[in-house]
């Protein structure tokens, strides 16, 4: 019998040698591998009984493709393979001055983060996340980083991912079963110590099949990631060596657990001087190059003003290169067709080149109106001016009526504001039977836009008061804060945007909560020069600035604080709370 067997498998061995499957050549080969790759006792053993396994199946098999592909994923991982780290601050530095202009705040941050490598390298590094509106350079700066710090990089998007296994796999007993995005990033970037980018965090959703921001808990943990187990791999796998950047527009969506394990850096919406030199410096060149007109085509300042002013309202700078993509685009036309050689392209060259500007005014109270307060925003792309409206009815029965697609909040702030100016009535000179004898309609201009938060307070109560008593507001000073049943100015979120949008629209006065005076370090400088912060700690104090009394002077302002415009408050959302368009 058992020369029989013997002659049984020479047989095999030939027919295999003939149909070119040669399986102990295969055998010998992973066998090389698993011993060249010097792998932990554990995952050799693992490795070594797979591929016993290889050679009991018949050839052709599903079983023995399973155990093929897996060998392959497992050998093709980059063990023992690191990248000499530059944990070098000035070197870092020079590489993050030359890629970014401006974003001083998030510069420093990361040159700590690396002076901290740089003095013990085997520290456990935090999580850094980087949150901001779109186009303001979160993954361009995760990339300098990498480069900085002489890192691989490989990026991953997160948006939309809803599925479990695309964080840690699947079981190699599924069909079609594959590592999670974590191993399969390792694998592209060939190294154990790469830089990952997690692109559009905020935006992982959920379903049946698990939940992947609980699944990214493990991968985020420096405590955890050192036996990090893919489903697919089933051995432990070590992360610990992987910096980890994240990335998001609105930090509020993240789920508390996950933002919690993250050093958050806040990106700043641009400033018009800033958006300038980005594209001088940055955008123009790259766009020359890309489109073959290096030394051709100039663009004046003036002309990049013209664009930033007129054709471009965001926070950070994709529109404003492709806008400036269409003047090249229509410069290399007349080249082609040999109208000119070279082009210097004018301010109102531009403007005849882009046709009518897009950049409409905003509707804000750009006089001394009664019944009309300009109030600030938070949106998640950046902050806006919004003004509050109330008009008096008269010969009404008292009923209120509240426009604008706003939120619940807001609409509670109104009736606090309602009731407060009940109780003051007198001091505002309104008589009693006001109220009674007249209807209130309140509306948030823009009635599409969702409107909702936790900041309105104070916009509402000043034009609720300036219709009533018929006192105008100063059309210059901008306000955001929301209120109590008694008076009093609570402190608010997303100052520094909001300041932003009052500096935008020129605004020179801002009221600000008492509270709040302390965020005002945050506040960009060049915005800090231009618009005066005036903190206040409650409504009689709002409505003396506010409100343009005959032959009153205006109140001064806390020195170094920067000019607003009228504007609502708005905050960001509350967690739990689903994101509107913009937040009071």
């Amino acid at each position: 019998q058992v020369q029989k067997d013997m002659i049984l498998r020479e047989q095999v061995k030939v027919l295999q040698h003939e149909l070119g499957d040669d399986g102990d050549e295969e055998l010998e080969e992973y066998t090389a591998r698993i011993q060249a790759a010097d792998l932990p006792e554990e995952i050799h053993t693992k490795l070594t009984k797979e591929v016993e396994r290889l050679g009991k199946q018949p050839f052709g098999s599903a079983e023995a493709s399973v155990i093929r592909n897996y060998l392959d994923v497992c050998l093709e991982l980059p063990w023992h393979k690191f990248t000499r780290e530059r944990a070098d601050v000035a070197q870092a530095r020079k590489i993050l001055d030359k890629d970014h202009y401006g974003l001083d705040k998030v510069k420093q941050r990361i040159l700590e983060f690396i002076a901290v490598r740089q003095l013990n390298p085997d520290a456990k590094g935090r999580i850094l996340c980087l949150v901001g509106p779109p186009g303001v350079g979160k993954t361009s700066v995760a990339l300098s980083v990498a480069k900085a710090m002489n890192r691989k990089c490989a990026r991953l998007s997160l948006g939309g991912v809803r599925d479990e296994a695309d964080i840690r796999g699947h079981r190699k007993t599924y069909i079609g079963a594959m590592p999670g995005r974590i191993i399969e990033a390792l694998t592209r970037a060939g190294t154990m110590n790469p830089l990952l980018v997690l692109d559009e965090i905020d935006k992982l959703a959920g379903d049946y099949k698990g939940d992947p921001s609980s699944a990214l808990l493990e991968v985020l943990d420096p405590e955890q990631n050192r036996t990090f187990k893919d489903n697919y791999l089933d051995i432990p796998f070590d992360l610990s060596e992987v910096l980890f950047i994240t990335t998001a527009n609105d930090a509020s969506t993240i789920p508390g657990p996950l933002y919690d394990r993250m050093d958050v850096i806040e990106l700043p919406s641009y400033t018009r001087t800033e958006k300038f030199n980005i594209a001088k410096r940055h955008l123009l060149p790259k766009q020359l190059k890309n489109n073959g007109l290096e030394g051709r085509v100039t663009l004046t300042g003036s002309a990049l003003y013209a664009i930033i002013d007129g054709y471009t309202r965001e926070a950070g700078v994709r529109n404003l290169e492709r806008t400036i993509t269409s003047v090249l685009r229509k410069c290399a036309q007349k080249i082609a067709a040999g109208e000119a050689e070279k082009i210097s392209v004018s301010a109102a060259m531009a403007k005849e080149l882009l046709g009518p500007e897009k950049v409409k005014p905003t509707f804000i109270s750009r006089k001394d109106a009664v019944g009309i307060a300009n109030g600030l925003a938070w949106t998640s792309v950046g902050g806006e001016m919004l003004p509050v409206e109330v008009a008096v009815i008269p010969n009404g029965t008292g009923k209120i009526e509240i426009t604008g697609s706003l939120g619940d909040v807001m609409k509670e702030s109104a009736q606090l504001a309602v009731t407060y100016a009940k109780v003051h009535a007198e001091e505002y000179g309104i008589t009693p039977d006001k109220f009674k004898n007249t209807d209130l309609h309140i509306h948030a201009p823009e009635g599409a836009v969702p409107k909702d938060g936790p900041s309105a307070g104070v916009t509402l109560t000043t034009a609720l008061i300036s219709a009533l008593s018929g006192i105008p507001v100063n059309h210059d000073l901008a306000m955001t804060g929301e209120i109590t049943l008694h008076g009093n100015v609570l402190p608010i979120g997303g100052l520094k945007e909001k300041s932003m949008a009052a500096f935008r629209e020129g605004i020179s006065t801002v009221l600000i909560p008492r509270d709040n005076a302390s965020d005002l370090y945050e506040v960009d400088a060049e915005v800090k020069e231009k618009v005066r912060f005036i903190p206040v700690g409650t409504l009689s104090e709002v409505l003396k600035h506010a409100l343009v009394r005959p032959g009153r002077t205006p109140a001064r302002a806390v020195r170094g604080v920067p000019q607003a415009t009228s504007l609502i408050a708005n905050d960001k959302p509350a967690e739990g709370h689903k994101e509107p368009a913009a937040v009071m």
